[in-house]
């Protein structure tokens, strides 16, 4: 079988982890879980030359520099460079339209953690089997906890290296997501993809011929300069933003979904940092010079001034600089809407 062709989108600001992640250095680059940021990591995970070609990362004029800096050592990485974010959709469009029709598409985002890496290749391999054969993929991940901040898929009937989709279903309230947990039958819907290029662009020109049809345009006007790709400006602005869910997964009779349980987490928030890291026998997660009496499941870090903390649990206190943050686990969904976290 030929090579998959990682295609990594680097995005977002992850105003979530402020402190730590800013404007100017969003978490994908960033060593958040280990000594790796979670950008170079998802490189990894996709360098074996037996079944991977070099990659392709698409992200913006704001990011170029952190992507450069750290692709310095893997030789032969090429770049996309959106002249402004459009969301999934179009980012992974312009992959699609530069690569011969053929190519089977592996999409990563570049800010998740993942820690059973031979999961990973092996459900990217089945995935891309399903590709070849016409199928536009999703990895579903098995799911631990009832959680209410990810959309699920529901599988349907077997295929021969996974299932057809039955439906996606948008975020659930709690009730709702125990008894998806229970039932066996959904995964989470982790935003990676596998999928021909050119049915990826034959089902975005049925469903969203807007969207082809500028991306098309923007790319055929573009201008390459070394191992950067700059579609064409006014092109590109004409595009609705639009993720890849909405515009076609959702809507697409070929979807189909390969389960997968690889320790996967999107980081979101400091609570899912938190659990990413290992932790002592108490539960604690410390970087830093942090100083813990009596606290169970508390993550602090510091990259300068000591943290003492007595008798607390579920919390996460973050020293950056002359920023500080202190939340309970169950308020750090919020920490995007802290005005330090919008400013910076």
């Amino acid at each position: 079988m030929a090579l998959i062709q990682p295609v990594v989108l680097c995005g977002g600001s992850g105003t979530r982890l402020w402190p730590r992640s800013r404007k100017a250095r969003p978490k994908p680059f960033l060593p958040l879980v280990d000594d790796q940021t979670l950008f170079e990591a998802t490189l990894a995970r996709c360098a074996d030359p037996a079944h991977f070609a070099l990659p392709i990362v698409v992200t913006g004029a704001a990011h170029l520099a952190h992507v450069k800096e750290q692709t310095d050592r893997v030789p032969g990485v090429s770049i996309i460079v959106e002249p402004e974010a459009k969301n999934t959709a179009a980012a992974i469009a312009l992959a699609a339209a530069r690569l011969p029709e053929d190519t089977v598409m592996l999409v990563c985002p570049s800010d998740h953690h993942i820690a059973d890496t031979e999961a990973f290749a092996t459900a990217a391999r089945l995935a891309a089997d399903l590709a070849a054969q016409e199928w536009l993929v999703s990895f579903g991940i098995s799911p631990t906890t009832p959680e209410t901040g990810f959309g699920y898929i529901l599988r349907g009937e077997p295929l021969a290296t996974g299932f057809r989709v039955a439906r996606f279903v948008e975020k659930p309230d709690r009730a709702t997501a125990e008894t998806f947990l229970a039932s066996g039958e959904y995964s989470w819907n982790g935003g990676i993809f596998a999928f021909r290029a050119g049915t990826l662009m034959s089902e975005l020109a049925r469903l969203r011929p807007d969207i082809a049809e500028a991306v098309r345009e923007a790319v055929a006007k573009g201008r390459e300069s070394g191992q950067e790709f700059h579609p064409d400006a006014e092109a590109f602005a004409r595009v609705e933003g639009e993720s890849i869910d909405y515009a076609v997964m959702e809507k697409t009779a070929r979807a189909a979904v390969v389960p997968v349980a690889m320790g996967w987490s999107d980081i979101g928030n400091w609570q899912a940092l938190r659990d990413a890291r290992e932790g002592d026998a108490l539960g604690n997660r410390v970087r830093g010079r942090v100083e813990l009496v009596d606290c169970r499941n508390v993550l602090a870090e510091t990259d300068g001034p000591r943290i003492s903390v007595i008798g607390l649990e579920d919390i996460a206190i973050i020293v950056d600089g002359d920023e500080v943050l202190v939340t309970t686990m169950e308020g750090a969904q919020k920490v995007g809407k802290l005005r330090g976290a919008s400013n910076q």
